[in-house]
């Protein structure tokens, strides 16, 4: 890709990159190049041609002009796939066989001067070929085994090395069980991106400068998902990308029935089956799930690594005449506050829009007649630079003793709930820019979800809250268990500046509060010590955690950083805690119990204490103290040590 602009860390001063016209040729001819349009492909038709029990299909990697935010926009440069004979599409033409299906596929590369190598990827195996410039080459495979898989290939050049692919040139491989029939709302959903640069020494795409799409476009020229409440919906998402997915529904649990991909054993993911809401993604894994809307309204499925699912900066094209055309533009933050949709210019990307209507004869929701009510105030401290903004919410709650919670400079304090209670929220806005609020797996009306001017159905949907504004949200907490509260407006600035906050929701006969611990892990406001550096609790450097011995404790883990989509959490005797990632023989046992709100239902024994966690995920744990002395809290990723928290046992 070669169309993207710079920015900065907030995404929001946009620089022009006019090395569009290298890619095109614009330097070396004075007509420009006609590229064929590469069309979104939705993977409903299979490509390809049956006889017997074998497919064959002829597929070509061109470059193409990719339209990401419409066709009535500017297209990108970019290298994609056709069925030969046929346009180009994003992502590749879908393969779809039954299991035992022999794939006889003929691949001709129509790139000028870039050798390619295809694969077929079959979870954590391949088979490849090399494919030299204006050459054909045939690879038969066998799919051996029912699941879901894709294909793709890689450019020689540099970027397409580190990133795994080239361009975009990746498409999606069925392989149904034998004898089995298709569910009825099948669909397959293929997460790529398109990236000109990648972080430096990672190979990972550089978010600043990379538009994510799903079957060919970008938020809000996604398509729109439709079902009825109570319709069985199956989905298969495919990670065709060298980064991470952490993939979150609002308002409902999915299932989880199959996960599969190079890095899928060691991603600790759990046993199939499991209810989630939020499920991270390693790059080439793919997902099957399973869910059912019981709530009419408007819900959205997306990628909780904040910067997948914002609006990409604008796009310039360059023409043989030096005309420059903007492709698109997102707002800023104090934009936002005036703007009149925050739902299509506030959020892009990794987005998928879900619209689920009533059943016949079905009534709307029954308004909540709260037994408690809340106030959550945003506010902002002006006397922190905009550089390194301080925001957060101040609970009120005139019913406890504690009228005023306030956990100081960015950082939110903990609300807790009782299941089955109702209450009522009122967000107060006293910041100087506008925001809403999302109840994080928390499962209620579509309304007060907090995805502004897009959450409810038809003309009622939930507005964005201005300065100076309020919005009341009223629903019942229907299970006990680890949430979380986050503002749903230019997230990657305003979750670090600390509008994230822990959402607990207790049984009536739940045991005290101090038999159980919050870890809310977040990434550290800017500018506040090295760079990626996290919170826990909005600390940097936290204080001390005393435990007394042999007693049982809940250790709630709440995963809200926003730029590192997978690191460890764990809790070791180690008497130090090493920059480098060693090996750690010292690590404690603990038992896990809850995923993101909800218990787990096959039981599972001790296990040493270290936990991948993605965006958006909630982890509790069973933890008890056996011995005395110190131990430590530790979050890494491959960066090295992010942030640590002591522990003493008495």
């Amino acid at each position: 890709m070669r169309a993207r602009c710079l920015s900065s860390e907030e995404m929001r001063v946009f620089v022009l990159l006019p090395v569009l016209t290298l890619m095109l040729g614009f330097g070396r001819s004075a007509a420009p190049m006609k590229l064929p349009t590469a069309r979104p492909n939705p993977n409903t038709a299979p490509a390809g041609r049956f006889r017997g029990s074998v497919l064959t299909i002829a597929l070509d990697a061109k470059l193409t002009m990719w339209h990401p935010d419409g066709d009535s926009l500017p297209g990108i440069p970019i290298e994609a796939f056709a069925e030969r004979g046929r346009p180009p599409q994003v992502p590749g033409p879908l393969i779809r066989v039954t299991e035992g299906t022999e794939i006889q596929a003929s691949v001709l590369n129509s790139l000028e001067g870039d050798t390619l190598t295809f694969y077929f990827q079959w979870g954590d195996a391949a088979d490849s070929l090399v494919i030299p410039p204006g050459m054909t080459r045939e690879i038969r495979v066998r799919a051996n085994k029912a699941g879901t898989f894709f294909y793709r290939a890689t450019t020689s050049n540099r970027l397409g090395r580190m990133l795994a692919f080239g361009g975009l040139l990746a498409g999606a491989v069925v392989a149904d069980p034998s004898g089995a029939m298709r569910p009825l709302r099948d669909r397959i959903f293929v997460l790529q991106v398109a990236a000109d640069s990648t972080i430096p020494g990672t190979g990972i795409p550089l978010p600043a400068r990379s538009v994510w799409a799903i079957n060919g476009r970008a938020w809000p020229h996604t398509e729109r998902i439709t079902a009825i409440v109570g319709d069985t919906l199956h989905w298969r998402l495919i990670n065709a990308s060298n980064d991470q997915h952490p993939m979150h529904l609002h308002g409902s649990y999915y299932r989880v029935d199959a996960f599969d991909g190079p890095a899928a054993a060691m991603q600790d993911r759990g046993a199939s089956g499991r209810r989630v809401v939020t499920e991270r993604m390693s790059q080439f894994t793919t997902m099957v799930i399973t869910w059912v809307p019981e709530r009419a309204g408007n819900w959205l499925f997306h990628c909780h690594f904040q910067e997948h699912a914002t609006p990409h900066p604008p796009l310039e094209v360059v023409s043989p005449s030096g005309e420059r055309q903007r492709i698109a533009s997102a707002p800023s933050h104090r934009e936002m506050s005036a703007h009149g949709n925050h739902a299509l210019t506030g959020m892009g990307g990794l987005v998928l829009g879900i619209r689920i209507n009533p059943r016949r004869g079905q009534g709307t929701a029954a308004t909540v007649r709260a037994h408690r009510r809340l106030r959550l105030v945003a506010i902002q401290d002006d006397h922190f630079p905009d550089s390194v903004p301080s925001m957060r919410f101040v609970l009120e709650d005139p019913q406890s003793g504690e009228h005023r919670v306030d956990a100081g400079p960015g950082s939110s304090p903990p609300i807790y709930l009782i299941r089955g209670e109702p209450v009522s929220i009122t967000v107060v806005n006293q910041m100087h820019e506008a925001t809403a609020v999302h109840w994080h797996g928390i499962e209620l009306e579509s309304y007060f979800d907090g995805v502004a001017d897009f959450s409810g159905s038809g003309r009622k949907l939930a507005p964005i809250i201005a300065p100076q504004d309020s919005f009341e949200a009223r629903f019942t907490p229907p299970r006990a268990g680890t949430f979380i509260y986050h503002s749903h407006v230019d997230e990657p600035r305003q979750h670090r500046a600390g509008l994230v906050g822990a959402l607990i929701v207790r049984d009536t006969a739940m045991r005290s509060a101090s038999e159980e611990l919050i870890l809310l892990i977040k990434s550290a406001r800017a500018g506040r010590g090295p760079p990626n550096r996290f919170e826990i609790n909005g600390r940097i450097n936290p204080d001390t955690i005393v435990l007394v011995l042999g007693r049982k404790y809940r250790l709630r883990v709440i995963a809200m950083q926003t730029g590192i989509p997978g690191p460890v959490v764990s809790i070791t005797a180690r008497p130090d805690s090493s920059k480098p990632n060693l090996r750690d023989t010292l690590i404690v046992q603990w038992r896990q119990i809850a995923k993101d709100g909800a218990d787990l239902t096959n039981e599972v024994g001790a296990k040493p204490a270290r936990q991948s966690v993605g965006m958006g995920e909630t982890y509790d744990f069973e933890l008890v103290p056996e011995r005395r002395g110190v131990l430590r809290v530790e979050v890494r990723s491959a960066l090295g040590l992010m942030v640590r928290a002591p522990i003493r046992v008495e």
